[in-house]
């Protein structure tokens, strides 16, 4: 009968110990997986020697193989690294630049600390009532994973470093917590001169020569210009509104095209902070106005005529978005003018919040 009850004991105990040894992690050094990125397909990368510093010494690196992907995400993982990266030291090699780059990078530290310590809200919180902020500080609230977490993930942890490589030594990080992605830097990588050694150690590995490559995948007149174009930041805030009595707006989700993206959740998400974003390239968001009335609305926007739109702007602006009384379409402005949009769209919505009709 005893072992029984130890049994019994020991069962009840395990939710409190993995959330201890939740705890722990968190406030230890952190563990992530690594992705390479590129701009498109015909703009892949070959890394040939790979080394992130890490804060601690521990060792950690890249991915094995190419790039792939799309700007900022490279829609693989990799094998989970550890500690907190404060610096790169990656020779790789730009096929359709035939060229070898050595990017020696040193993060911004205080930034890189101060990343790594939050956890950014990307869904409600099943656990808790208490309002959702845009994100919490791990080292102030240590019981944030019981808290807002046991019954679903709502805050979400530093868990992927992405590398992103453009044209000409162009060398983007960025830091991802599930959907919300923050930009670490922007990092410049110097041609290798003398590259004999690295090619002979990147062609005896892979079945192509350097020619063959060149021959294939040679873009005489590739750029940076548009990734650099991307990161340009104004200061601006997107608001939903509606003339619609029954109108409560949920949840705002934002793609730049510099390769972050963010979620704003009530309460906070209803009047956003204006502060220092990239351009639009999609923004959707979610809403309802009465019982069975639930939608989502999607806007997608090119960074052309939305920058030099923005460019007018001014220093503080309103991204608004106006959705019609009865929920059949949007307007766009800034400062009461007509924003060009490539395309919007609204659908009916089965996501439910927990404040919805």
């Amino acid at each position: 009968m005893d072992k029984w009850k130890a049994f019994i004991i020991a069962l009840g105990m395990l939710p409190f110990m993995n959330c201890q040894d939740m705890k722990k992690k968190d406030m230890l050094m952190p563990t992530y997986d690594v992705q390479i990125s590129h701009p498109w397909n015909n703009y892949m990368i070959t890394p040939v020697e790979d080394k992130i510093i890490t804060l601690e010494g521990v060792p950690a690196g890249l991915p094995y193989g190419s790039s792939s992907g799309t700007w900022g995400d490279s829609g693989k993982g990799f094998t989970e690294q550890g500690g907190t990266p404060i610096g790169a030291d990656i020779v790789y090699f730009s096929r359709y630049e035939d060229t070898f780059y050595h990017l020696k990078a040193d993060f911004p530290k205080d930034k890189v600390l101060d990343l790594v310590q939050r956890a950014y809200s990307n869904n409600e919180s099943d656990s808790s009532d208490e309002p959702l902020k845009e994100f919490i500080n791990i080292k102030d609230e240590p019981d944030y994973y019981e808290k807002y977490n046991k019954a679903g993930m709502s805050y979400y942890k530093f868990g992927t470093l992405v590398f992103g490589f453009a044209p000409k030594g162009m060398v983007v990080v960025w830091l991802k917590f599930g959907y919300v992605s923050v930009q670490l830097g922007e990092f410049q990588a110097e041609v290798v001169k003398d590259d004999k050694k690295y090619a002979d150690k990147l062609f005896s590995k892979i079945s192509q020569t350097r020619e063959e490559i060149k021959q294939r995948m040679f873009i005489p007149d590739a750029s940076p210009e548009q990734w650099k174009n991307y990161q340009k930041r104004y200061f601006w805030a997107p608001f939903i509104i509606s003339e619609n009595n029954g109108f409560r707006l949920f949840k705002i989700q934002s793609e730049y095209y510099n390769g972050e993206r963010e979620i704003m959740l009530r309460p906070w998400g209803v009047k956003p902070a204006v502060k220092e974003r990239a351009v639009p390239k999609e923004i959707s968001f979610f809403w309802e106005t009465g019982k069975g009335q639930a939608f989502e609305g999607r806007a997608f926007f090119s960074w052309e005529k939305v920058n030099e739109q923005f460019e007018k702007a001014g220093k503080n602006f309103k991204l608004d978005f106006k959705i019609a009384p009865d929920n059949s379409s949007m307007e766009i402005l800034i400062n009461n003018r007509p924003v060009s949009a490539d395309s919007t769209r609204i659908y009916q919505s089965d996501v439910k919040f927990k404040e919805s009709y």
